[in-house]
């Protein structure tokens, strides 16, 4: 009995050692192979390959068991990446996020609450954290146990954000959005996913310099009708 004591006091301290900030074991390259059918995926800009040298925001989810999911995490930063889950439709309500942060060349994984445009630390239920640095490529992979939505049926709406981070005193900047998805079922590996942060750009209608040149030239129609019939006149 008491070793079993002595055990789950062991791991209670691991895990919230390592949801407070543990550094990760070594990954292996994040792709997306199996990015609508066998996990679900967002990325910043569309279809990006996380594998490549190429800038791409990239967040992987794999179902596990109950409400456990396989995470993976990718994108270019000098500080942190961070993946956020929000059960209300709106990014940094208290949301939990789960960020990999680029500590002098190691990956560096704390969870976090994102409230207000600020990251606060918190312990998170998070195991098996792996992760890489490749210049400013950080990546990572995590299991972690997601929140069930209240007010909408398995629908989670996932974030993207970048930030500065100091790791004399491992604190983390205020978090750069880089990808909002809508409420999303993450464990249906073929739902439609799109970032509401990217902005289509269109051209503008040009009838107003249309309409100042057909006024222009009917002006100069009329110039010339008048001149003829005052010629005509003498």
């Amino acid at each position: 009995m008491d070793n079993r004591l002595v055990l789950l006091t062991a791991l209670l301290v691991t895990l919230s050692w390592m949801s407070a900030g543990t550094y990760a074991q070594s990954v292996t390259r994040i792709n997306r192979t199996d990015c609508g059918t066998g996990q679900l995926c967002a990325d910043e800009p569309s279809a990006c390959d996380p594998s490549t040298g190429g800038e791409c925001f990239f967040l992987a989810a794999k179902k596990g068991r109950g409400n456990n999911f396989d995470f993976e995490l990718s994108g270019q930063s000098d500080g942190y990446i961070a993946a956020t889950l929000s059960l209300d439709g709106t990014l940094g309500n208290g949301d939990k996020t789960y960020v990999c942060a680029n500590d002098n060349g190691d990956v560096r994984f704390f969870g976090a609450v994102y409230n207000n445009s600020q990251l606060t630390l918190s312990p998170l239920e998070v195991n098996s954290v792996k992760g890489k640095i490749t210049g400013r490529k950080i990546q990572c992979t995590f299991t972690a146990s997601v929140p069930v939505p209240t007010t909408r049926a398995n629908s989670i709406t996932v974030g993207i954000s970048s930030g500065t981070y100091k790791s004399s005193t491992a604190a983390l900047g205020a978090p750069k959005e880089q990808y909002k998805s809508p409420p999303v079922d993450l464990g249906n590996p073929n739902a439609t996913v799109t970032n509401q942060l990217s902005t289509s750009t269109t051209t503008k209608p040009t009838t107003t310099n249309h309409a100042i040149t057909i006024q222009h030239s009917l002006t100069q129609a009329l110039l010339i009708i008048v001149g003829v019939l005052g010629l005509n006149v003498l």
